[in-house]
């Protein structure tokens, strides 16, 4: 027989089971959690610069000859001064001669000499051969006659070769420029005795100049003889120079582990002139972005950021990374320069995700 309405109702069992359903019935709904905030940062107050090398160098001449006397002696005179523009055959300086005047005197007299002697042994030797020729004096004699001919014939020659040399000796007692340009340098003063080669004066070619630098190793990978430049003097930033690599050392130096490096200059003027300061930016002329290391994270073996879109959600982007530095990360490509990008907390982010702006400033 079924039970009375009523005491269905009141049976524990079912009033446990029942209100717990009843209260699942009745709890709203739960709340969507609020946007995170997140610091950002506009790409364009990124540190902006140049993906070029800049390094310091000096402007130097391509063309400086460093020229001395032939001959050790004393300078008695110097006819240039630092500054000065010369021409080629131009007297630089001259040695005292008295010596090589001497020498050339004695090395014509003992030519003088030895043609007498020679004269002597020719006409010996025609009248030996006739009475040769007559069977008055045998074969062995003549043979003796011919050869003092030719013995004096070898002492002619041997003292024109010394006429020769004590004559030139004579010609570098005077020191001329070897081609057009400026004097550089003056290491010898009148009255100084300099030996043979020793340095007197340097006559630099003012119309080819260069930029002398020293690459360091670490940098090597990303230049190459041929390629572009551009130059700026220290003195004067505001122009900018064209140039050209000309040469690479093929080694480092031994002391400062650097590769001496020319840069040639295409287009110098009159406010470039030897011995100034000049800087020079080698490699290509791309764009790069420096950002806070904080702003970068890797995703399987590829670097990446956080682009903040115009509905506030957050999207990956992969970027190319150039260089690290105190100042942050170089990125060298992925990026335009218009974006908003999450600076810090970039590893908690998920893709289409909602954020909350907040700016800041980032000092580079």
């Amino acid at each position: 027989m079924p039970l009375p309405f009523s005491r269905t109702l009141l049976n524990p069992w079912l009033l446990a089971l029942a209100i717990p359903a009843l209260a699942a019935c009745q709890k709203p709904a739960s709340e969507t959690p609020p946007p995170r905030p997140a610091l950002v940062m506009q790409l364009d107050t990124a540190q902006h610069t140049d993906h070029g090398q800049w390094l310091t160098g000096e402007v130097r001449p391509r063309y400086e000859s460093a020229q001395g006397f032939r001959i050790a002696g004393k300078i008695v005179q110097r006819h240039v001064e630092i500054g000065d523009s010369v021409k080629k055959g131009q007297v630089l300086a001259r040695l005292d001669a008295e010596d090589n005047r001497l020498s050339l005197a004695s090395a014509q007299a003992a030519l003088h000499s030895a043609e007498a002697q020679l004269a002597l042994a020719e006409a010996d030797s025609k009248r030996q051969r006739q009475l040769f020729e007559q069977r008055f004096i045998s074969a062995a004699a003549l043979d003796s006659v011919e050869t003092r001919l030719k013995s004096s014939r070898a002492q002619v020659q041997q003292a024109q070769a010394q006429v020769k040399v004590a004559s030139n000796q004579a010609q570098y007692t005077t020191l001329a420029a070897e081609r057009d340009g400026i004097v550089t340098a003056i290491d010898a003063e009148p009255g100084q005795v300099v030996n043979a080669g020793q340095v007197v004066a340097r006559v630099a070619v003012p119309s080819e100049l260069e930029i002398q630098i020293a690459v360091p190793e670490s940098r090597m990978q990303n230049i190459k003889a041929g390629e572009s430049a551009v130059v700026r003097l220290w003195s004067n930033r505001d122009q900018v120079y064209k140039g050209r690599i000309r040469e690479i050392a093929p080694a480092a130096d031994p002391a400062t582990r650097t590769f001496k490096t020319q840069v040639s200059l295409l287009d110098a003027d009159e406010k470039v002139q030897i011995g100034m300061t000049a800087g020079a930016r080698l490699g290509s002329e791309r764009h790069e972005f420096v950002l806070p290391g904080t702003a970068v994270s890797q995703q399987h073996g590829q670097a990446q950021v956080w682009v903040v879109d115009a509905n506030n959600q957050v999207h990956s982007r992969a970027v190319g990374i150039g260089s690290y530095s105190e100042q942050g990360v170089s990125i060298v490509s992925g990026l335009k320069g218009d974006e908003t990008l999450v600076v810090t907390g970039v590893h908690t982010l998920n893709e289409g995700q909602v954020v909350t702006p907040v700016k800041t400033e980032v000092n580079q």
